[in-house]
């Protein structure tokens, strides 16, 4: 099966892709050429004005991105069961509805965010990024690169708030612990941490315009 996990005595993880059983060293040009064809086609799509972000849209940018190499589940919603980590994502064949209601609740959110000149606007724009990356990846509607996709989706909606993207340095030890403890926080309701990652990349972002 795509994506299966190979693992051989002293070496590191191997996977199986449209490109036959590679190691971890060569999947990571892949994922970041992934990315990149994604990013490029929300960029098209945002030429034709704000972009919807709903459950078609989501699906289609994953499958731009990923299912190149992994074809059997790339595009798709995920069709098992999984665990993450401490967290255990709702049953697969919620999945499909889960993701409706979010795209609803995202569009509903949006039309409470204010205008840049409202003094608050700063504040919901947070509160509202670190729920849909939060309530995203609780769904966890792929079977693999839901974090990416989720880092993804906050990138598309600041797009159409017309604020630069964000970039929230998970790739560290040190980066990825802190947001793994922020993920886990927003897990029992504390979106301290996670609105504080934003927060800090946001800063990182304006001052780099």
């Amino acid at each position: 099966m795509p994506g299966r996990i190979h693992r051989k005595q002293g070496e590191t993880s191997y996977k199986e892709t449209a490109f036959g059983i590679i190691p971890r060293s060569q999947l990571i040009p892949l994922e970041i050429e992934g990315i990149k064809r994604a990013w490029d086609f929300v960029l098209r799509k945002h030429g034709h004005g704000n972009i919807a972000i709903t459950p078609a849209l989501l699906r289609q940018t994953h499958q731009i991105g990923f299912a190149w190499i992994f074809p059997e589940f790339g595009g798709k919603f995920r069709t098992i069961n999984v665990e993450v980590s401490n967290h255990k994502p709702p049953a697969y064949y919620l999945v499909a509805q889960l993701m409706l209601d979010f795209s609803r609740d995202l569009k509903e959110r949006m039309r409470h965010i204010g205008t840049i000149e409202n003094r608050e606007y700063t504040d919901r724009v947070i509160e509202h990024l670190t729920w849909a990356h939060h309530r995203f990846l609780w769904i966890h509607p792929f079977q693999d690169y839901n974090g990416r996709m989720a880092r993804l989706l906050m990138n598309i909606i600041l797009l159409n708030l017309g604020l630069p993207p964000i970039e929230l340095k998970v790739e560290t030890p040190s980066g990825r612990k802190r947001y793994v403890r922020a993920l886990q926080a927003a897990d029992n309701g504390n979106y301290k941490l996670l609105q504080t990652l934003v927060r800090n990349a946001l800063q990182e972002a304006a001052m780099e315009l």
